[in-house]
């Protein structure tokens, strides 16, 4: 996942960037690192384990407990 999908992933969702932050279990300067592509000059690649969140999310999955998915609205 590139920065610039990152991003698109985030508008998609009509999510602002805390808001993402907030869904992720990040804090929002990550948030903005991972859509800049970097910090302090230096290259962040987007962990595995965001990219799954990210798609998670997308497909309105809130929560999983080894057995069971808990959707968007409890279902």
């Amino acid at each position: 996942m590139s920065p610039k999908q990152f991003r698109k992933w985030r508008k998609t969702l009509g999510l602002k960037q805390g808001d993402a932050a907030e869904q992720l279990g990040l804090n929002k300067r990550m948030i903005q690192y991972y859509e800049k592509g970097e910090r302090d000059g230096k290259p962040v690649k987007i962990p595995k384990y965001i990219r799954l969140a990210c798609y998670a999310l997308k497909h309105d999955v809130q929560d999983f407990d080894g057995d069971h998915v808990v959707k968007r609205g409890g279902h």
